[in-house]
């Protein structure tokens, strides 16, 4: 099986694979969409596997990626997915490969990724990155590594920007989300009725230019929850888990 390049001519027509199948999720599917056809005037690339299936990468230009990153004529990969049957089957190494090959050919320097300092949902696995030759080349609080694979010795040493602290330090539950991710702008509406439920505020603040992302107080910027001012994780929660997190925030 392929690869298939999703542009703006054939967007409305493929799939791109997130919430794949599922039917509350179709809205939030169509604003992912509209997110990455504006950024395919930036450099943004989309492929997928020609399968009904969760394989795909997407990339953009580090300068034009909607996290706080210095990266000069750097790739960022928003996201790698490989999925359920087709793991461990070389799809994850084939679209990577496919990538530094793009990458190479714009005459870039090398590729930079976001992962966790271990495994947690949402972010990569940082040992097949390690595995592919990336390095951990900057750390931010609490647990987010920045890898990179350079093919240019002489290349700029990639790094995170500083924070800004969170302008909307409001009470309670405050999430600040992009339409990158669909199950982000999807679950919305049910996380706000379980804090509605639990008596706490609830604020959902959408980031909608790369500048607002670049200069946030976000390192991954598709989903961040506080709680009262504090990070508390860039997991795109359940409705369920917000309940039990609040539970156990309530109790303290």
């Amino acid at each position: 099986m392929g690869l298939i390049h999703i542009t703006k001519q054939n967007i409305e027509t493929e799939h791109i694979c997130c919430a794949l199948g599922a039917k509350q999720y179709e809205h939030a599917v169509h604003e992912k969409k509209k997110w990455l056809t504006a950024r395919m005037e930036e450099g943004l690339v989309f492929q997928r596997l020609d399968e009904r299936a969760k394989v795909f990468i997407e990339y953009i230009p580090a300068e034009m990626a909607w996290v706080p990153l210095h990266a000069p004529n750097y790739m960022y990969i928003n996201c790698l997915w490989v999925s359920g049957k087709y793991k461990e089957n070389g799809y994850a190494r084939q679209l990577l490969h496919a990538c530094k090959e793009d990458a190479a050919n714009r005459g870039m320097d090398g590729i930079v990724h976001i992962v966790g300092n271990k495994k947690y949902p949402y972010l990569s696995d940082r040992q097949f990155f390690a595995h592919m030759g990336f390095e951990v080349v900057d750390e931010a609080p609490p647990y987010f590594q920045l890898v990179a694979w350079k093919w240019n010795e002489r290349a700029a040493q990639p790094s995170f920007r500083k924070l800004t602290k969170a302008a909307h330090a409001e009470e309670g539950i405050t999430i600040y989300y992009t339409a990158q991710c669909p199950f982000a702008v999807g679950v919305l509406d049910e996380l706000r009725k379980i804090a509605e439920n639990r008596q706490v505020p609830f604020q959902a603040h959408r980031i909608t230019t790369k500048e607002e992302a670049q200069s946030g107080p976000l390192i991954w910027t598709t989903f961040g929850l506080f709680y009262n001012g504090e990070f508390i994780t860039h997991e795109i929660v359940s409705p369920n888990k917000l309940d039990k997190l609040l539970a156990t925030l309530l109790s303290n």
